[in-house]
C-alpha cells in the first residue's frame, strides 16, 4: 500500500508557473506507474501526464504537450509535475495516483492509489 501526499498548488497568473510535488509512502515507490490527473468545476476528472515506473514512457495530455513536464525521483519517492506557460483553463484540483499492478497506466480506473488533491488557479 502506498500513501500520496501533494503539494505546490497555488494562485498564478496566466504564463506562470508552478510545480507539483507527490510524496509516496513506503520502501517500494519505483514498483508503481504514476499519474496526474485533473478536475474542474462541472467536469470529469482527466489525465494530464503520466510515467512508468522507470520513467522512461511518458504520456501528456494534448493541451498540456510543450508545457509541462512529468519527472519522478526514485530516491526520493516523488513524481513531479512541472506547469509552464499556465492557461486559465488549467484551473482544476490536481491530484496524483499511483498503479501497483501495471509498468505503465494511462486509465483513471487502473489506479490504486490517489492523493487528496491540490489546487491550482489561473488567473487570467
Amino acid at each position: 500500500q502506498v500513501q500520496l501526499v501533494e503539494s505546490g498548488g497555488g494562485l498564478v497568473q496566466a504564463g506562470g508557473s508552478l510545480r507539483l510535488s507527490c510524496a509516496a509512502s513506503g520502501r517500494t515507490f519505483n514498483n508503481y506507474a504514476m499519474g496526474w490527473f485533473r478536475q474542474a468545476p462541472g467536469k470529469e476528472r482527466e489525465l494530464v501526464a503520466a510515467i512508468s515506473r522507470s520513467g522512461y514512457r511518458i504520456y501528456y495530455l494534448e493541451s498540456v504537450k510543450g508545457r509541462f513536464t512529468i519527472s519522478r525521483d526514485n530516491a526520493k519517492n516523488t513524481v513531479y509535475l512541472l506547469m509552464n506557460s499556465l492557461k486559465p483553463e488549467d484551473t482544476a484540483v490536481y491530484y496524483c495516483a499511483a498503479d501497483g499492478l501495471r509498468l505503465f497506466s494511462t486509465l483513471a480506473y487502473q489506479y490504486d492509489y490517489w492523493g487528496q488533491g491540490t489546487q491550482v488557479t489561473v488567473s487570467s
